[in-house]
């Protein structure tokens, strides 16, 4: 699967500076970069071998790997109806689907409503993807705009 060059996540992450407030789209553009192009953006002192590593706050070794695993997360905090952290979540499965190529799966998550912590639009990433979307009854209707149950107390729907 192709994935952007260095100037084009450059001048994307100049586009994010003005409407990404907490950094989580940055955050996993930066990731894609190689060290050379990522050295404004690192702690002083981080060498090509630490930034290569794919640690936590590394370079991603592998973009689509990385994306299948943040999805991974991303359920585990739709599950959890966790507000800002399954906002995170929608923004960063959207910047790892634009470092994939894929705006046909942004123009499907731009078109999910945000309801339920962002289920339908990470539905609409694991669709593009080829993932599987947890046959769970709650997550179900969770991605259909519904509550996870009916009543849920925990501000679903």
């Amino acid at each position: 699967m192709s994935t952007r060059t260095q100037a084009e996540i450059l001048a994307r992450i100049d586009e994010a500076a003005d409407d990404d407030w907490l950094g989580f789209r940055r955050d996993v553009l930066i990731s894609a970069l190689d060290h050379e192009h990522a050295i404004p953006f690192l702690k002083e002192g981080v060498t090509a071998e630490q930034w290569n590593a794919d640690n936590e706050g590394g370079r991603f070794a592998d973009v689509e790997q990385s994306a299948r695993d943040y999805y991974t997360f991303a359920l585990g905090k739709i599950r959890g109806h966790r507000g800002i952290s399954a906002s995170r979540s929608v923004e960063k499965l959207t910047e790892f689907a634009w470092l994939l190529c894929r705006d046909d799966v942004i123009t499907a998550m731009e078109e999910a409503d945000y309801t339920n912590y962002g289920a339908p639009k990470v539905k609409a990433f694991a669709a593009g993807f080829g993932l599987d979307w947890p046959n769970e009854p709650d997550m179900e209707r969770m991605a259909a705009g519904l509550p996870c149950e009916p009543g849920c107390g925990m501000g679903c729907g």
